[in-house]
């Protein structure tokens, strides 16, 4: 039986998606939510790039809700850095949920929990209103930061400490929304360090999620997470896809979120983010790092593991459909899924 799908959002992940979802035997796509009003009312294959497929993208919750979708592909971009309310996304996924929907969404909400009561419980009634299931996901947080740890530390007899690295380059990356709005490049320090409250807390929700689910699931008990951060300016020029840096602006970023347990970081997570390959050349790092320090110590160190992010994160919840449908009503994490594979992927040559 074929699973009855709503795309939200078409924008960089969102597209992938569609495309995804309309190739599949196994889902059929019932409705599409845009979030821009120059899209509404077009031809969802022309917002793809291909040929009319004879639905119109809508605009209004009512409208995908109406479509009577199994599940809704929930990728816009996060209402916790961008937009008027922060609270948005929490207040339509929970709409969603209360209408007998499932949602699988790429902003967030891999554990609800890092998030406090007052967060996962709205969540957790939604879904127990509706009986529909909620599932957070992508690249990294939602892979790299939780997943692979995880799976990694069943190899080991012992663990001090689990740390997981990302270095990122966005030189070639298209969006001024993401680039300049979301993440503050190309902005003065002043400016920066004004734009980095609302940032701050967004990354350090998301990536909070991620430490206390690595350490919930090695069952390690956290005192507390520790944030650090610190940027570097560029001192010429810089031309990237997704605009001009001026001399003297933001150029890299990097984080750290460090789980805390009798006085030892146990679960570390860094992030190191470029707009353009030659700045902070002294932090240097593989695009992706997994070290556990224990019995037997466990590492891998990968430079372009992944040939296309905006595609991966977007497969990684096409994938879950089909899990997350067959899932008991509630919150799911990965602590809670079978493995998310790429059923239906393999095409010999």
């Amino acid at each position: 039986m074929t699973v009855r799908v709503a795309q939200w959002g078409t924008g960089n992940v969102g597209r992938y998606a569609l495309d995804a979802v309309l190739a599949s035997p196994e889902f059929e796509l019932v409705a599409c939510f845009v979030t821009s009003d120059v899209k509404v009312g077009r031809d969802v294959g022309d917002l793809l790039g291909r040929e009319p497929i004879g639905m119109l993208a809508v605009g209004s919750m009512s409208e995908v809700v109406a479509a009577r979708p199994d599940c809704v592909l929930h990728m816009p971009l996060p209402s916790a850095q961008v937009g008027d309310d922060p609270d948005h996304d929490t207040q339509v996924i929970c709409q969603l949920l209360a209408a007998g929907i499932d949602v699988i969404t790429t902003v967030g909400y891999l554990y609800p929990k890092a998030y406090g009561s007052a967060v996962f419980d709205r969540l957790q009634a939604a879904c127990s209103v509706g009986g529909a299931s909620l599932h957070g996901t992508g690249a990294n947080p939602g892979f790299m930061s939780e997943l692979v740890p995880l799976v990694l530390s069943g190899l080991c007899r012992q663990i001090s400490s689990v740390f997981v690295g990302e270095s990122s380059e966005f030189s070639r990356y298209p969006s001024k929304e993401v680039i300049f709005a979301m993440m503050g490049f190309g902005q003065t320090p002043d400016l920066f360090e004004a734009h980095s409250e609302r940032y701050h807390r967004w990354l350090t929700g998301l990536f909070s999620e991620s430490v206390m689910m690595v350490a919930d699931g090695l069952g390690v008990g956290l005192d507390s997470i520790d944030v650090g951060q610190e940027s570097m300016l560029t001192s010429d020029e810089l031309v990237i896809a997704a605009g001009v840096l001026p001399a003297g602006t933001v150029a890299a970023q990097r984080w750290h979120w460090h789980g805390m347990s009798g006085g030892s970081a146990v679960v570390q997570l860094e992030a190191i983010y470029k707009a353009h390959p030659r700045v902070a050349p002294e932090w240097s790092s593989p695009a992706w790092v997994c070290r556990i320090d224990g019995q037997p110590k466990v590492n891998i160190e990968l430079d372009r593991w992944l040939s296309n992010g905006l595609l991966a994160t977007a497969m990684h919840a096409v994938h879950a459909i089909g899990p997350v449908h067959a899932a008991a009503p509630g919150v799911r994490t990965f602590l809670d899924l079978p493995l998310v594979v790429g059923r239906g992927t393999v095409t010999p040559r």
